[in-house]
């Protein structure tokens, strides 16, 4: 009898919960496949449960919305960002304003990608939207993870044609554990071979295998083109503008929790960094209020707390609030906004500027392990000094730690030599940024090959595995299936890509089976496969793998290259340099035919004697292979070193090694 009456009142309790949600005219129905799904707004159920009512002083703040905007490498997050920025009125009409605004970084516009996550804000209806703009490459995923502490919810963009990829996943991971609230935005959806139905189902498995709650279950799905700026509530239905895309993230997101009178707390999760201005603390505000010049216990400095309740004394000498796409001094920030500090000069990512009195840390910034190392040293070559400013191990060891102060997910640890360190990152990409933006610092030094960082668990081996996800046409799918098979992948999915020919293969893949995979997989598919990995976790050794069947060509002595030696040359291989070019000996000037490297005299001079041929033979060069740095990271080996210059990357032998070979 207790039990029935106990089911009879939670019924009666559900039945008024449902009725005021839906008196209060917040339910979104969609009618969906003949069924109707039920959108509850999380934001208005939370003043009717018990758990989200106030714990103490704590209140929503609803003139703020904090999101980050995730996806997957290529989905169109920076693209949409740019068309939200249009519409809500950043720019003067007549300014001009370039693609992908937020890309600021000169490397970032090179390479089409984001790789650091930046902010800006925008004020739709009396309501202030924080926006950041986050890194889709995998490798750039401790930029995300840091990211998710300074917002409440995340916008999902999802290509119309793809679905949900590798990157997807893992931000949608992280966003969920946060419980962050989620709004699907498929994005694309004016291409010729959109399949929205496929993708926002897709999207609902993959929330159900990340074990999302009923509440984030219930995600709100927008449809949009960012390139054209327009938004809707169906496929078939755009708006003229991006009003749909603006209302959802009011209604679906809530605003921050904050303790408006408590302790000052203020976790800095980004540093960046001015020549005039210093370090520059990004953070949101949790708790209190934080004022220029702030004073605490007479004297105008904050505490620093760590999260070892170790605190010392700071002054903020400016205070910045973003709005539209600037950073605005103000003199006070409230709780629940995303603020910018100046005038901490030693403030490191994950403490926590709090009250002296009653304030506590906040909890420090994790993000995952690095999974893939490589050595760097000073440049050793004959060429050394001649590009570059910064050439000693000093000025190599005082940029490299100084990297670590913004980027968590890296770590440097001193080599064997007093000259040569070991940095590990989360992919070979996540290093070579750093070695791009350091040869235009004006370093010169030289890097190893990458190798995997394993781990011994229970006395066994073990090594990280990623899965690898491959857009491949049907025509090229056998030599594609056959290169990832002889590299111990694993193929567990297989799938046609919308209306284009296009197949989707996943594989479970050993990180050594993927050092120097991309170059293969291009050649082999004429240029046409797309590869994207995600890390997935440790597992047993695979066994050796094979990564490069053919050796090198080497310079045999140091001179100039003549078209008359490159001539002969160019029959044992393929050529990385033409004529007129410097080289030393030791130095890797092409790829062998057959395996096992070889040693050529690229400098040889056509003897001159007076003795006349009848024709004069004319010399046909092939067009030498034009390497960029990440090709040539991916195909040295374990003896070979990459030689970075501001100008020049050049490929060379390991002096060490072949000494030990003698």
């Amino acid at each position: 009898m207790e039990m029935a009456i106990g089911s009879h009142s939670h019924t009666q309790e559900n039945f008024l919960v449902a009725t005021h949600l839906w008196f209060r005219n917040q339910v979104s129905i969609i009618v969906q496949e003949s069924h109707f799904v039920i959108l509850l707004d999380a934001q208005l159920l939370q003043p009717l449960t018990p758990s989200t009512e106030k714990k103490g002083q704590l209140m929503r703040r609803n003139d703020i919305r904090n999101i980050a905007i995730v996806a997957h490498v290529d989905h169109g997050k920076t693209t949409l960002v740019d068309s939200m920025l249009k519409q809500a009125k950043v720019f003067r009409d007549n300014q001009f304003v370039q693609e992908r605004i937020m890309d600021s970084n000169d490397l970032e516009r090179e390479r089409g990608i984001t790789i650091l996550s930046k902010n800006t804000s925008i004020t739709y209806n009396d309501t202030k939207i924080n926006i950041i703009d986050t890194p889709g490459h995998s490798d750039f995923g401790g930029e995300v993870e840091r990211i998710l502490n300074m917002v409440e919810g995340v916008l999902l963009v999802v290509d119309s044609v793809e679905g949900p990829m590798p990157q997807t996943r893992f931000v949608l991971k992280k966003a969920l554990e946060f419980g962050h609230a989620v709004v699907v935005v498929v994005n694309k959806i004016d291409r010729p071979s959109a399949r929205p139905q496929y993708v926002v189902n897709s999207t609902f498995e993959l929330f159900i295998e990340l074990n999302a709650s009923d509440e984030q279950c219930d995600f709100q799905v927008i449809y949009a083109s960012g390139i054209k700026g327009m938004a809707g509530l169906s496929p078939e239905n755009l708006g003229k503008d991006l009003g749909p895309l603006f209302e959802s993230i009011i209604r679906c997101i809530p605003g921050p929790r904050i303790e408006k009178d408590g302790a000052l707390q203020m976790l800095a999760t980004n540093i960046e960094y001015e020549e005039h201005k210093g370090r520059i603390a990004i953070g949101r505000l949790h708790a209190g209020a934080l004022r220029k010049g702030m004073d605490c216990e007479g004297r105008f400095t904050v505490p620093i707390c760590t999260s070892e309740d170790e605190c010392r004394y700071a002054r903020v000498s400016e205070l910045f609030v973003y709005e539209k796409f600037f950073r605005v001094p103000v003199e006070t920030v409230e709780a629940g906004d995303i603020c910018a500090v100046c005038g901490i000069d030693d403030i490191q990512i994950g403490e926590t500027i709090a009250d002296k009195i009653s304030g506590k840390p906040l909890p420090s910034i994790k993000v995952e392990e690095p999974t893939v190392r490589m050595s760097f040293s000073i440049n050793t070559s004959p060429f050394v000094g001649r590009e570059g400013k910064y050439v000693t191990g000093r000025n190599l060891r005082d940029r490299l730690y100084r990297e670590l102060e913004r980027n968590l997910a890296m770590k440097v640890e001193d080599g064997e030599t007093s000259d040569t360190f070991i940095v590990s990152g989360r992919g070979t990409l996540h290093i070579t940024i750093l070695i791009e933006n350091m040869r235009r610092e004006g370093f010169e030094f030289m890097v190893g090959p990458p190798k995997v960082i394993n781990k011994k668990v229970d006395d066994k081996l073990q090594e990280p595995y990623e899965i690898a996800t491959v857009e491949v046409p049907e025509e090229y799918m056998g030599p594609v299936v056959e290169l990832l098979g002889k590299r111990r992948g694993q193929m567990f999915d297989m799938q046609g890509l919308g209306s284009e020919g296009t197949n989707l293969v996943k594989y479970k893949i050993p990180t050594r089976g993927l050092l120097g995979l991309r170059n293969s997989i291009l050649t082999a598919s004429r240029g046409t496969a797309i590869l994207n990995t995600i890390f997935d976790g440790y597992g047993p050794w695979a066994g050796d793998i094979s990564t490069r069947d053919q050796g090198s060509l080497v310079a045999f002595e140091d001179g100039t290259t003549t078209s008359y030696a490159l001539s002969s040359s160019q029959e044992r291989g393929q050529m990385f340099i033409g004529p007129g070019v410097d080289v030393y000996k030791g130095q890797i000037i092409g790829i062998h035919q057959r395996p096992g490297d070889l040693s050529l005299n690229v400098c040889k001079k056509k003897a001159a004697t007076n003795i006349r041929s009848n024709k004069e033979q004319t010399v046909v060069l092939d067009t030498p292979l034009d390497y960029s740095l990440d090709d040539c990271i991916e195909y040295i080996q374990e003896d070979e070193l990459v030689e970075i210059t501001p100008k020049s990357i050049r490929m060379c032998k390991n002096p060490k090694m072949a000494k030990k070979a003698r």
